[in-house]
């Protein structure tokens, strides 16, 4: 976005240049109210600056608008869908909406306009992050732009109730504010799918970006063309969705293909002046790859990314075989693997490796991999057979599962974890609004993107570099070798590789201090009213309710207006419960269900237990253990349901 717009009077305007263009388009120059003389930006239909070296071919649309629906078609969407759009006002989210809006009006199958005006089932979010004065203005310049093209357009304006972020985390913190509201607004107007303008020149920064990260081969395959995406914290109250899926249409398209396709659609764009500060990697490697400016370096690039993508692919499809074959799900929320049907000394690294890392993210619920040496030990431990110890890693408990002889493992939650018990409550009604909002169309679009890529089946013999996942420079080496990158090419990315991992290690020894403390989140929900739901751990939902009739209870202590506290299962607990079978005080019914209560939890294996939720009442007795249908009280009416925010495998992505 650009920064403190100001039109000046066309007699004002400074020259183009050399640019030949006619047209009958005012120019516009904008610049900054900063006193920083390099914070100068051009608006402009045509007007390129001076780093983008346009030719003067005419410009044919329509290859453009034939690739773009390809993908599209590749990812599962039709031109009836309702479909969002993140606008920042550059080249490449004024292009997309350009695309966008003429797939949905020109196809065979092509929507219609409403009342002649806007594109039915399209709407363009830009994301206002309020760091600087000029932003709101700056919105509202694009929203006008947008709304010419005949696309509804809504502006999100984002609160930083902490402070302005610091400028080393700053890209990393809008990166994450844009796309919480971005989720936000599309799935108040019930949209499932977002489209956003990430092209082939990003693909290839991030490709620099982690290698100097030393990211292995599947963060090297980059960006996929969907990827659905998670609420972080979800709103229910809002009857916002846990998830929409992020579609990348543009990754088979260069930035110049976008200055082209704004210009022969008679766009106009912002050229973002912060795009040029070298303090942050991506803008280095931005300007880096500029200067090769060799069709072959960048050809060759594109080749060794597409190799990765299709590593990822083939590791994806063992990964999800592996998960079918030998990995129960239990309804209390543990799993169990067999590892005899999973062999896993057959199994090569780099699959074993994700397959457990998508587990433990799956019952854990958190989503940064496991790394280093912790990884290793964890590749040791599964092929350790029989299993006979214990493991904790990334908030999991791993164990041999009972009377399996150390043939099977349980993966439990860790209790004792560092993050904090998590509880977050909305009301039934809401929870029924977001079950219903956008999971048809989401969920049916999501089936047309698997069968599209289902037909795409790797042999192990077309793909590259599973055996070369230790470092960036292995990889190189090895695109080098089967001639992927000829020598020039490898010695420029190589270069470019080893700068940026040298500033990236400065960095990190600039930043490092061994005296500063992780500062652990408070629970902010951990207690449930009457007839909420409250969505436990990320991974159950909970709910009670006093039977009709009751309007309070002795007995239990609950009445309408109480509130009861949710937490995990402690060995207390299980005491209690045994205690009570023997208690005189229980009708023959409640008795009963305690016998039954008990002899079911006596199934599930003892570290599993202490994840189940319990709830306790306002004098601070156990009242219910839902996962083993225990009420003590017939007045109370308690539910639970193993719901993970997560599903196992981390959601639908494909890199076709």
């Amino acid at each position: 976005m650009a920064r403190g717009l100001h039109i000046l009077p066309k007699s004002h305007l400074i020259p183009t240049g050399s640019s030949s263009y006619s047209n009958n388009f005012t120019k516009f120059l904008i610049f900054s109210t900063s006193r920083k003389p390099n914070y100068v930006q051009f608006l402009s239909c045509c007007y390129c600056c001076s780093s983008v070296h346009l030719q003067h071919d005419p410009i044919h649309l329509s290859k453009y608008q034939q690739t773009f629906s390809k993908r599209m078609d590749m990812a599962g969407l039709k031109p009836h869908h309702h479909i969002a759009v993140g606008v920042s006002g550059g080249p490449d989210s004024m292009a997309l909406c350009s695309l966008a809006a003429n797939w949905k009006t020109c196809g065979p199958h092509a929507a219609s306009r409403v009342n002649n005006d806007f594109v039915d089932g399209l709407l363009a979010i830009i994301v206002d992050h309020g760091l600087r004065a000029e932003s709101k203005n700056e919105a509202e310049i694009v929203q006008s732009r947008v709304l010419k093209m005949g696309i509804r357009c809504e502006i999100a304006h984002c609160e930083w109730t902490d402070g302005r972020p610091k400028l080393g985390h700053l890209q990393e913190a809008a990166r994450d504010m844009r796309y919480e509201k971005l989720q936000q607004i599309c799935s108040q107007h019930q949209i499932g799918v977002l489209l956003i303008a990430h092209h082939a020149d990003d693909q290839a920064e991030l490709f620099i970006l982690r290698l100097s990260r030393n990211s292995g081969v599947l963060g090297l395959a980059g960006m996929a063309l969907t990827t659905q995406l998670f609420a972080t914290h979800p709103n229910f109250d809002d009857g916002i969705s846990n998830s929409i899926l992020l579609v990348r249409p543009l990754l088979d398209f260069s930035k110049q293909d976008l200055y082209k396709i704004c210009e022969g659609s008679k766009q106009e764009w912002v050229e973002d002046p912060t795009n040029q500060n070298t303090l942050f990697a991506r803008n280095r490697i931005r300007m880096s790859l500029r200067n090769l400016s060799s069709s072959i370096v960048k050809s060759e690039l594109q080749a060794v990314i597409l190799a990765c993508r299709r590593t990822r692919v083939y590791v994806d499809q063992i990964c999800q075989t592996l998960i079918n074959q030998a990995v129960t799900v239990t309804p209390q929320g543990y799993a169990v693997v067999d590892l005899g049907v999973l062999n896993p000394s057959e199994v090569l690294d780099i699959c074993l490796s994700k397959f457990v890392t998508l587990l433990l993210q799956f019952i854990s619920q958190r989503q940064r991999p496991v790394r280093g040496s912790a990884q290793k030990l964890l590749l040791d431990y599964f092929r350790t057979f029989p299993c006979k110890s214990s493991f904790t890693a990334a908030g999991c408990y791993l164990c041999p599962a009972p009377g399996s002889k150390g043939t099977k493992i349980i993966i439990c939650c860790s209790v004792n974890s560092a993050l904090p018990i998590k509880m977050e409550s909305f009301h039934a009604d809401f929870f029924d609004k977001q079950k219903v909002n956008i999971s048809n169309e989401l969920s049916q679009i999501i089936e047309n993107g698997k069968s599209y890529s289902n037909k795409t089946v790797l042999d192990i013999s077309d793909v590259h570099f599973l055996n070369k996942t230790s470092s960036s420079e292995s990889i190189l080496t090895e695109a080098k070798r089967v001639k992927i990158l000829s020598e020039p090419t490898f010695t420029s990315i190589f270069s470019l590789y080893k700068t940026e991992f040298e500033k990236f290690q400065e960095k990190n020894e600039t930043l490092s201090d061994p005296k500063s403390k992780t500062v652990t989140e408070s629970v902010k929900f951990k207690e449930l009213g009457h007839g909420q739901i409250g969505h436990f751990m990320d991974r159950f939902l909970v709910s009670w309710e006093l039977v009709s009739g009751n309007d309070g209870c002795s007995y239990c202590a609950c009445g309408q207006d109480s509130v009861m506290e949710v937490r995990h299962m402690v060995d207390a607990d299980w005491l209690y419960l045994s205690e009570l079978i023997k208690s005189v005080k229980l009708e023959s019914c409640q008795l009963e269900q305690a016998k039954r209560s008990l002899l079911l939890l006596k199934s599930i294996p003892v570290a599993a237990r202490r994840s189940v939720p319990v709830l306790v009442n306002p004098v601070g007795r156990v009242v219910s253990i839902p996962c083993v249908c225990f009420n003590i009280c017939k007045c109370l009416k308690v539910s639970v349901q193993f719901s993970p925010r997560v599903p196992l495998g981390g959601g639908y992505s494909s890199f076709l």
